[in-house]
């Protein structure tokens, strides 16, 4: 996987690489697609949620910039995978599930890999995580309309907001770096995600 579909395809972040080798990713589908877990393509998890395609964690992973000593907060915790793709490189992940089900069950899996650095909140993802804020990088893992206002509020002076925003019929993944009170968007390509909803996001 790693070499097929992380390397060959440009991720060259030596950090990122040794994280997707590290973290077992056929732990976080279901046990009767356990047999896809590596492949190209993003995976159901239940919920109407998805586990995204390796190529985009690590494409989005690598789009933060971190260099470990940083606190992040992931809205979508989901599976947990991208939770521990983080962990692996960042100093402290807080992150935030709007279904209590696979918050539960990204708590149970994350724990028995003996990650410390995790917090989990189950919550709407589009306002945040106030109390721990600012962070230093900040990554959607869900489609959003425009970036909610909110997170970028909740970026640290050059933190980093990685977020798929568009619609149905199509999202770009975009990076929004912070200076001071000004933000400076750059479109990263194209992306297909599952709708972020809720106060800042879609409306069910």
């Amino acid at each position: 996987m790693v070499q097929e579909q992380i390397i060959a395809r440009g991720i060259n972040d030596s950090r990122v690489i040794a994280a997707l080798r590290k973290v077992p990713r056929h732990l976080f589908v279901d046990p009767g697609i356990v047999n896809r877990a590596y492949h190209d393509s993003a995976l159901p998890i239940g919920d109407r949620q998805t586990l995204s395609q390796p190529y985009m964690a690590a494409r989005m992973t690598e789009a933060l910039g971190l260099i470990g000593n940083e606190k992040v907060l992931e809205v979508g915790t989901g599976s947990g995978y991208q939770t521990a793709l983080l962990a692996e490189l960042c100093f402290n992940v807080f992150s935030v599930e709007k279904i209590r089900a696979l918050s539960r069950k990204a708590r149970t899996l994350l724990d028995r890999l003996e990650y410390q650095n995790i917090a989990l909140h189950v919550g709407d993802g589009t306002i945040g995580w106030s109390e721990h804020a600012p962070y230093d990088a900040i990554i959607v893992t869900a489609g959003a309309p425009v970036a909610p206002k909110p997170l970028l509020q909740q970026l640290a002076d050059g933190g980093r907001l990685v977020i798929p925003v568009g619609d149905e019929q199509g999202q770009i993944l975009l990076r929004v770096t912070r200076t001071g009170a000004a933000f400076k968007e750059e479109q990263l390509g194209d992306c297909k995600f599952v709708k972020l909803f809720g106060k800042y996001g879609w409306r069910h």
